[in-house]
């Protein structure tokens, strides 16, 4: 095969878009000692990003939440306010770590904006973890001050030895009270309306430490600086413009804003970076749910008159499967894309059966990466559904290498490795675990095994870390077995993924019980799930009669057990 139509007109868009002496110039820059391809006019830190663009949408709405509706002005300006706040009442200055835990509200994002514009280091919390996950969370990170909702106050409250001011919001006074907590309402109430002081922020400052799980056991912070952010932002700014000029040389009629709707958590990388920022950028508006119900999104797509869709790849199945899907007009929607987890191939041609004339995508990125890696779109993606696409130019190099980080021709399979300006700086207060994932020349390596074909398309084929991706949650399998063996009976134990067609893979396990002990595979369920959150939860548990067969090493042969089960577990499906 060779490039297609497509490949080549985008490509001849982006090389325009970043020539020398434009907006979106690409040269190269230092980062960490290593010479790397930038957006050399690109704002030095994300309080500059905010700055440039969101004035230039002020009258447009940005945010709509059922029945509020606020312009980039009214963020921009309630933002500001909130940052005095936090200056003013809790003393947070630059290098503060401060916690957001809830789920989409518009106060993530203004609380968002007004703790970066001040310096603070912001930690998005996953809002589905449990007392325990966030107590790990917020001491690992070293967090000043919470900002939280009503459930997430509640589970943070409950922190045995752990005093932190938190702030609720969409609760009451009550209610924030009994559980020490101060309302977002009472918090602005003496608050000055803009900072004191903006301190200076450089590129390499960190901006956010987002938690990722890995294959050993406890979540990792990434920490990312502005420099990162800002590049990965910008990153996704050259693809949308690179078909939006497309879109235009074609004919195509296109709206007067875009509209996007909200769905994916805002605590994940799509959500902040692909999602949030780059509508900063383009003066784009976010219909925001609360939480993801199929049927719900399909009336907002109707109502909001959206025109883009992302999501892990089990919501646009969802979308697709769902009865009244007909009942919706739907013609405003022009894209409707995926990340977070593999879709399977036959997936995409359902999609485009389902949604006629409507355009199917996929992206592949990961936290450590700002969400910057690869994309397949259109036409291409229905040609080689299996594809991930190819590397997102002009910053975004990558590599399947093997163990000694040789890279392998083509058509072999290694570890994808990405090399960026958008890549995060490490991990958090964990030098072995940076060490262990990021090189001194700049690579990164993913823990994916892949390929790329003759036309540099890359395939994942399988993960050499051990983790499980649930609907685009990462879970280590690690995590969950220690979670198992908290269990006063269980003597051996062993968690791998099994696949599911909704949500990609689902937990399964195997267990083996302590001699003279008897266990029921749902009483391991109810077990673990007081102490994980519920996405960790395995969703099938088998009680092996014999002990775990082990490797040569005398380690638990998982990837025996895993075959084994699988095959009995598509087998029980079928």
């Amino acid at each position: 095969m060779a490039l297609t139509e497509l490949d080549l007109a985008q490509d001849a868009a982006i090389a325009a878009i970043t020539a020398p002496g434009g907006p979106l110039a690409v040269g190269t820059v230092e980062v960490r000692g290593v010479s790397l391809p930038a957006f050399v006019n690109a704002p030095g830190n994300l309080r500059d990003l905010v700055a440039m663009f969101m004035p230039a949408h002020a009258e447009k709405e940005f945010l709509v939440y059922q029945g509020e509706r606020l312009s980039f002005a009214a963020v921009q300006a309630a933002a500001t306010r909130a940052a005095a706040m936090l200056q003013h009442r809790y003393g947070i200055a630059k290098g503060d770590r401060v916690a957001i835990a809830m789920r989409n509200y518009p106060e993530w994002i203004i609380l968002f904006l007004g703790a970066i514009s001040i310096g603070a280091v912001v930690v998005p919390m996953n809002a589905w973890w449990q007392t325990d996950e966030l107590a790990y969370g917020l001491r690992d990170s070293g967090t000043r001050l919470v900002l939280a909702d009503e459930e997430r106050i509640r589970r943070i409250a409950a922190i045995e030895g752990l005093s932190l001011p938190m702030v609720a919001v969409r609760t009451s006074h009550a209610v924030a009270e009994a559980f020490g907590a101060t309302t977002l309402e009472d918090a602005l109430a003496d608050a000055p309306p803009a900072p004191w002081f903006l301190p200076p922020l450089y590129p390499e400052d960190d901006a956010t430490i987002m938690y990722t799980s890995g294959s050993t056991g406890a979540p990792k912070g990434a920490v990312s600086t502005h420099r990162g952010i800002v590049s990965g932002t910008l990153s996704y700014l050259v693809q949308g413009l690179a078909m939006l000029q497309l879109a235009q040389q074609q004919g195509v009629e296109l709206p007067p804003q875009q509209v996007m709707l909200l769905n994916v958590p805002l605590f994940h990388i799509t959500g902040l970076v692909p999602v949030l920022l780059v509508s900063v950028c383009i003066g784009r508006k976010l219909v925001i749910m609360y939480r993801w119900d199929a049927g719900e999104a399909l009336r907002l797509i109707e109502k909001e008159r959206c025109t883009y869709f992302v999501g892990v790849p089990t919501m646009s199945l969802e979308l697709m499967q769902h009865p009244d899907r007909d009942k919706y007009d739907l013609s405003s929607l022009v894209d409707i894309a995926g990340g977070g987890a593999p879709r399977p191939a036959e997936h995409v041609k359902r999609l485009a059966e389902a949604f006629p004339g409507k355009n199917p995508a996929i992206g592949y990125g990961l936290t450590e990466t700002n969400g910057v890696g690869a994309g397949n779109l259109r036409s291409n993606y229905l040609a080689k559904p299996a594809s991930t696409g190819r590397p997102s130019k002009p910053i975004v190099e990558m590599m399947i290498a093997d163990e000694d980080m040789t890279p392998l021709p083509t058509g072999e399979v290694g570890e994808v490795c990405i090399r960026s300006v958008a890549n995060v700086r490490g991990y958090w207060m964990k030098p072995l675990a940076t060490e262990a994932a990021f090189t001194k020349d700049g690579w990164f390596k993913t823990g994916d095994l892949g390929r790329f074909d003759e036309d540099g398309y890359l395939y994942i084929v399988d993960r050499k870390k051990d983790i499980i991706i649930r609907g685009g949650e990462n879970i280590s399998a690690v995590e969950v077995e220690a979670a198992i063996y908290a269990h006063p009976a269980v003597a051996e134990a062993s968690v791998f993924g099994l696949p599911d067609e909704r949500l990609g893979e689902i937990v399964g396990a195997v267990v083996y019980p302590k001699h003279g002990e008897h266990l029921e595979g749902e009483a391991v369920i109810q077990f673990v799930a007081r102490e994980l959150a519920a996405f960790k939860v395995p969703s099938r548990v088998w009680i092996s009669r014999e002990p775990l067969p082990k490797l040569g090493s005398g380690k638990i042969d998982k990837v025996a057990l895993r075959a084994r089960y699988r095959a009995e577990h598509l087998g029980k499906a079928a």
